[in-house]
């Protein structure tokens, strides 16, 4: 049996209220931990079983100040912090000091002698975000604004908003904010960036160390941070560590749909530009085949043969937009990204594989990780059981720590770009 299925222990899981404090390390039946490479927060959900008798009403609410249950007696009406600390065998989840708020609550099941809530939490830097609204310029490099704008509006406003890693691009860009919020700037910003030549789209999202604005080609370049594999069987004996790290159950959601890839051009487009300054309109071609794929997961991911575009992309160049004279080139030319982004998204989505490993805290969302898959096979397995195909380098998109009375586990959706144990470009 797996030590890391096993379950966990609480060792903080406070919730608090103008200065009101509630312990729940014994009244939490069930807790959600979720990250993406897609979501620009972190956010959770929890259970909690309460028999009342755990915090008294304010003499707001009741003059004698009678003990009642958290939900209304505390109560939970939005915007209570929640620190909570919990130690797994493999690691520990810890947000002691950077507590998750209350975004809502519901007490599906209630009688007289107990009650259950139902809470939806969300990070400080969420929070944070939706009081930003951008107003100014911002100019130079992508990283250096997107870095700019968390310093500005969620860093500089808390000191338990953290950054773990803002990468530089490789192209400048000029834009206004023009009311929006940083997250919907910042996710704007990556579809626009480019770490070098052929390598175009970056993501926002935040994990349990912080903000990270990375290129799509440094996560899958990352060395892997656990090797997984899939068996019927456990290995060596009951109390072996390498159980730890054994695929509990997996579902491919996704493997290829060709046709919404040709719909989406991404391996045959042709581009339009129109220039305002000198009405003239240039065409170029973007095909898959060109070898624009500079790093991926697996071996060289596989195109279909096409034959003519198969979507035509419109741009009028942004040249003289935001300054006083139309002298200079263009603000951030499309031609260098638009079609290679489109292509990098659509690709790296291609593959998806739901999946379920005993709790792991130390994994995080656009973490990579090694996952070998067994062979079904009638010939002989002396030279290794594991499928040269399906095994090798996945990319952590979804993440979910569940802990529960009984056990605790680590859900993911990984993303795969290719097939195949290992590429001469990117061996892992």
């Amino acid at each position: 049996m797996s030590k890391a299925s096993a379950a966990s222990k609480y060792e903080i899981m406070v919730i608090s209220k103008k200065g009101t404090e509630v312990r729940l390390e014994g009244k939490t039946v069930a807790f959600d931990y979720y990250e993406s490479i897609l979501s620009p927060n972190v956010s959770a959900t929890m259970a909690v079983v309460d028999t009342g008798g755990s915090v008294a009403y304010t003499k707001d609410y009741d003059k004698q100040e009678r003990l009642g249950s958290i939900y209304n007696a505390l109560p939970i009406t939005g915007r209570e912090e929640l620190k909570f600390k919990i130690r797994s065998t493999l690691g520990l989840l810890d947000f002691s000091r950077k507590p998750l708020f209350v975004n809502a609550a519901v007490n599906p099941d209630q009688n007289s002698q107990r009650e259950s809530i139902v809470m939806s939490l969300f990070s400080e830097g969420a929070k944070l975000n939706s009081e930003s609204t951008v107003m100014r310029k911002y100019q130079g490099n992508i990283g250096d604004s997107v870095k700019t704008l968390i310093n500005q509006f969620l860093t500089g406003k808390s000191d338990r908003v953290k950054i773990n890693h803002i990468q530089n691009t490789a192209n400048s860009y000029s834009f206004i904010g023009n009311s929006k919020s940083v997250f919907e700037i910042c996710c704007n910003l990556g579809s626009k960036s480019t770490a070098a030549k052929d390598s175009a789209g970056f993501l926002f999202f935040e994990t349990q160390d912080g903000f990270n604005f990375k290129s799509i080609d440094s996560l899958v370049s990352k060395s892997v941070s656990a090797r997984y594999y899939r068996s019927e069987v456990l290995r060596e004996n009951m109390d072996s560590p390498e159980n730890d790290f054994k695929i509990l159950s997996c579902i491919v959601r996704k493997n290829q749909n060709v046709l919404n890839a040709l719909n989406a051009g991404v391996f045959f487009s042709r581009n339009i530009y129109f220039n305002p300054k000198t009405f003239e309109e240039t065409e170029n071609t973007y095909q898959f085949t060109d070898g624009k794929l500079v790093k991926s997961l697996g071996k060289s991911a596989e195109a279909p043969d096409v034959n003519a575009y198969t979507k035509t992309n419109y741009n009028i160049l942004d040249i003289g937009t935001l300054e006083p004279t139309v002298k200079g080139g263009d603000n951030n030319d499309p031609n260098d990204y638009q079609a290679q982004a489109a292509m990098r998204y659509n690709i790296l989505f291609s593959q998806l594989v739901d999946i379920q490993v005993p709790c792991n805290p130390n994994l995080k969302a656009g973490d990579t990780i090694r996952c070998e898959f067994e062979m079904i096979t009638q010939s002989k397995i002396e030279q290794g059981s594991m499928d040269p195909v399906q095994s090798g380098k996945y990319l952590i998109v979804d993440l979910c720590h569940h802990y529960e009375p009984t056990r605790s586990i680590t859900s993911l959706t990984l993303a795969r770009d290719s097939y195949g144990l290992y590429t001469e470009k990117n061996k892992s």
